[in-house]
């Protein structure tokens, strides 16, 4: 069952310089209760896509065009009003830094009262015991409800911000760089946290991530996503061990491997593009080791490669060859 269908999604950013095109045409979808990882790097997207899917975006950007159906609604055509009663009731969002949801003037217990309150319809007593719940539930004393965050250390504050999210039991959870500001140890544990709720109460998750790691050890499916498009989408086993686009191939070399013998992590060199005046073929094709002339010239489409394993590139017929070439550190210091 497919709980969430973007289609062709643009967003663009107006600027002094020129409008931005930080979306341009992303198209994917969001089965239900599984973990999506949205992965790339800074600035591929990835965050724009999540915000305009709660339609709550910084005053200068505006979804020009797309179709974003949740169960069966188009988000872009409900009204203001009916947006509104969808957010955190249906769709929630766990910030990459958790003190941006908390209130630092507020009680932990006040914030989520207020939430399970006005947005939820429970009385005090009821919201209480409900923030009790919840607390237990991420695993945290509920005594700690009466902490204001700056009481909380990261880890704390993140599982606080978890508890926030499922307040109302939505279907869908956006989790924008939940783990980025931890340390490793809290970061596994998080995501274990994570893990285990989504599975217990059957959520869809989007994981928004720059972090390979973090894709291939929570996710189920992953989108990349490169210059505001989707340039490859599946299974993560099936992307990760047998990646049709050369961006993912550098993604995947990026990685460290504690199976391997040593060696030097191979970075993909250069920049991506200009969103403002962006190349009309692949945007990839000035850092790509095996871009040609058609690469340059004309956009390529998303193409099937396996079972719900699709990728957008004009060499998918040498992809084998391709991935054997991307191993090698000298292809991509050419």
């Amino acid at each position: 069952m497919t709980l969430l269908e973007i289609e062709d999604l643009h967003v663009e950013y107006r600027t002094p310089g020129g409008a931005v095109r930080a979306v341009d045409g992303a198209s994917f979808n969001i089965p239900g209760a599984a973990i999506v990882g949205l992965v790339g790097e800074s600035g591929c997207g990835k965050t724009t896509v999540a915000r305009a899917l709660t339609r709550v975006i910084p005053k200068n950007a505006r979804i020009t065009s797309g179709r974003m159906m949740f169960a069966g609604k188009d988000l872009l055509a409900l009204s203001p009003a009916e947006m509104n009663a969808l957010r955190w009731r249906d769709i929630s969002f766990i910030p990459q830094s958790a003190m941006n949801s908390l209130d630092p003037v507020y009680r932990i217990r006040s914030q989520l009262a207020e939430v399970l309150c006005q947005r939820g319809g429970l009385s005090r007593k009821q919201a209480m015991l409900r923030a009790a719940e919840l607390f237990e539930m991420v695993g945290i004393d509920p005594k700690r409800l009466s902490d204001f965050p700056h009481q909380f250390s990261g880890g704390m504050r993140q599982r606080a911000a978890i508890a926030l999210a499922l307040a109302l039991d939505p279907a869908l959870v956006i989790a924008d760089e939940p783990v980025t500001a931890l340390d490793v140890i809290v970061q596994r544990q998080i995501l274990d946290q994570l893990l285990g709720l989504q599975r217990d109460l059957g959520l869809s998750v989007i994981m928004v991530t720059h972090d390979i790691s973090v894709v291939a050890y929570a996710c189920d499916y992953v989108v990349v996503m490169y210059a505001g498009q989707v340039i490859e989408a599946g299974p993560t086993r099936t992307v990760l061990t047998a990646p049709g686009h050369p961006y993912t191939m550098g993604l995947y070399n990026a990685f460290p491997d504690l199976q391997a013998s040593g060696g030097d992590l191979t970075p993909i060199e250069g920049y991506p593009p200009d969103l403002r005046d962006p190349p009309s073929g692949c945007r990839f094709a000035g850092r790509c080791p095996f871009a040609i002339d058609q690469c340059r010239s004309d956009r390529p489409m998303p193409r099937a490669i396996a079972v719900d394993h699709s990728a957008a590139c004009h060499r998918l017929d040498d992809v084998e060859d391709l991935r054997a070439q991307a191993r090698e550190v000298s292809t991509w210091s050419r």
